[in-house]
């Protein structure tokens, strides 16, 4: 019989990192995954990290939103553009050859590693030139820390329909593309970012967690490795957003880079094996 010890402690890990930088620690779990079951179908170990990364986004967006992070207005719009791109990633990841799968997965862990390692964190403009097209946002946290950026929506909703199928496919949450992109080409502020993004996830992740269960997915195994998992995600997500209030966002930024580069390694090696 399976020892589950470790997936609630790997759970409470995940769920503390995924939360503090917004990312949903899918990109945390997926690899632990693929080198625990190493023969597990790609399609399983996508469904049990999406459900998992459903309840950790869960988690922390109810943390997040007693901080008055979350700009739901924005993140509102960016999860209903997802939600298709979700549901075509589930539905095509069972097409996918194991080996192919990962190499697919370690190289856009790379790419977004070293586009956060090599470009410079600019001061964010706090509001771009007024426009038909751009989106003026003003979000006051509870601790009264004001911010106000813009941004073009329609940018916005073209990213969100991609991390949506790139994550149901991957069933890695998003985050890892999201938050950077609504830093970089969203004018986000960083907290902000992570915070809308957990509200994202936990839309995006539960659409396409469903259609994994109406496929079936979990009837080739994994529940009970989503029960152990789900349960240390939960308590971790709380963990993750109370760190959050004392973690410079570059740091955030930094941090999430060094994590992608070394999955993306690791899991690109797995691939490359004979």
């Amino acid at each position: 019989m399976e020892n589950y010890t470790w997936l609630l402690l790997t759970g409470l890990l995940v769920g503390t990192l995924g939360t503090l930088i917004g990312a949903g620690g899918g990109f945390v779990l997926l690899p632990v995954l693929l080198l625990a079951y190493p023969h597990a179908s790609a399609e399983t170990v996508t469904s049990i990290s999406l459900a998992v990364v459903f309840l950790n986004a869960l988690s922390g967006s109810w943390a997040y939103a007693k901080m008055r992070r979350i700009d739901y207005r924005s993140g509102l719009a960016f999860a209903a553009a997802t939600i298709p791109g979700a549901i075509l990633g589930a539905l095509t990841v069972d097409y996918i050859p194991r080996r192919l799968f990962n190499g697919v997965f370690g190289v856009l862990m790379i790419a977004v590693a070293t586009y956060l390692f090599c470009h410079k964190t600019d001061k964010i403009k706090a509001v771009m030139e007024i426009g038909s097209r751009i989106t003026t946002r003003r979000i006051v946290e509870k601790d009264g820390t004001v911010h106000t950026f813009s941004y073009n929506m329609k940018t916005g909703i073209v990213l969100s329909v991609f991390v949506g199928y790139i994550s149901s496919l991957l069933g890695i949450g998003g985050g890892i593309v999201h938050v950077p992109a609504m830093v970089r080409l969203l004018n986000f502020p960083v907290h902000l970012a992570t915070a809308t993004s957990h509200f994202i996830l936990a839309i995006m992740a539960l659409t396409g967690t469903l259609v994994h269960v109406a496929k079936g997915s979990f009837a080739q195994g994994g529940l009970q490795q989503t029960v152990f998992l789900g349960i240390g995600v939960l308590f971790g997500a709380q963990a993750g957003a109370s760190l959050s209030k004392h973690v410079h966002g570059v740091w955030i930024m930094r941090s999430l880079a060094g994590a992608l580069a070394f999955v993306g390694i690791r899991i690109l090696f797995t691939a490359l094996q004979p």
